[in-house]
């Protein structure tokens, strides 16, 4: 049935020629739970009585994010998105498959030949959901939010990384921008196809890594809040110092699960407020 009203309101936006107005209901509410996942990546958007789970950390975090997903009394995700192939954005998606309905899974069409890989595809069919792979900008809703996906622009020949999808939410006068592990070129790509990349909330592409977040990418965000999800003291180097010192200087508020734990941000549709587990 949720599926059927969403196909509605899409229709009824089409039809109207109606884009996103900003308008929020006054009985609205919007959280966006970034998941401590250690060096990996996962977070829970609840708006209104709809979900979208972004990534699921690694295969060893699926019994985190389930935890998560009973707390907050999601058994039906609305939307599930795999950012890209690789084990710790995707490893953990199986274990909330296992758990949890969908109604859509989107995810890019490059695949990766590994096991984690393949049991999220596995648990897709077993779930009757066909994989998805959204075009750069397609819009849909998400209760009174609007997603729209900004990329990949250009999968073929593209490193797994760059692969990623990445996607805006915008809930009143807030947005909020998903990145996965997209690297300077994707976002390059993005820039130049013309996407909408201004967002109040940024994740901080491949957690913090040196070859992501671009000086360019960066002024075109501009964000006021930053997170960055990483594992503490991981053999990575991440995020990088360079970064650090690039958002700083943006003037942008840094926050990391590594030093947070879970990050919980609310929207009114004007303002956010934040709250961390540690």
């Amino acid at each position: 049935m949720k599926e059927f009203l969403g196909v509605i309101m899409s229709l009824i936006m089409s039809l109207s020629g109606g884009g996103y107005t900003g308008e929020v209901p006054e009985d609205s509410q919007f959280e966006v739970r970034f998941i401590d996942v250690g060096q990996a990546d996962c977070a829970l958007i609840k708006c209104d009585d709809e979900t979208m789970l972004i990534d699921g950390g690694n295969r060893e975090d699926s019994s985190l994010v389930v935890s998560v997903l009973k707390n907050n009394n999601v058994e039906y995700l609305d939307y599930v998105v795999c950012t890209h192939a690789h084990e710790d954005h995707v490893g953990g998606l199986s274990g909330a498959l296992s758990f949890a309905d969908a109604g859509h899974i989107l995810a890019p069409e490059t695949e990766a030949d590994t096991k984690v890989y393949q049991n999220f595809v596995e648990k897709a069919k077993e779930r009757g959901v066909k994989i998805e792979h959204p075009d750069d900008g397609d819009k849909f809703m998400l209760g009174s939010a609007q997603i729209e996906i900004l990329g990949p622009v250009i999968e073929k020949g593209k490193d797994i990384n760059s692969t990623s999808i990445v996607l805006r939410i915008d809930y009143g006068e807030t947005s909020f921008l998903f990145t996965g592990d997209a690297e300077s070129d994707e976002e390059g790509d993005i820039i130049e196809n013309g996407g909408n990349l201004k967002a109040t909330v940024l994740k901080v592409g491949h957690h913090g890594s040196d070859t992501s977040t671009s000086y360019q990418f960066l002024r075109e965000v501009m964000p006021m809040y930053s997170v960055i999800s990483v594992g503490k003291d991981n053999s990575y180097g991440h995020p990088d110092e360079s970064i650090i010192s690039r958002l700083e200087n943006s003037g942008t508020k840094i926050l990391r699960t590594d030093e947070c734990g879970d990050i919980i941000m609310t929207s009114d549709g004007k303002n956010i407020d934040v709250n961390t587990s540690k």
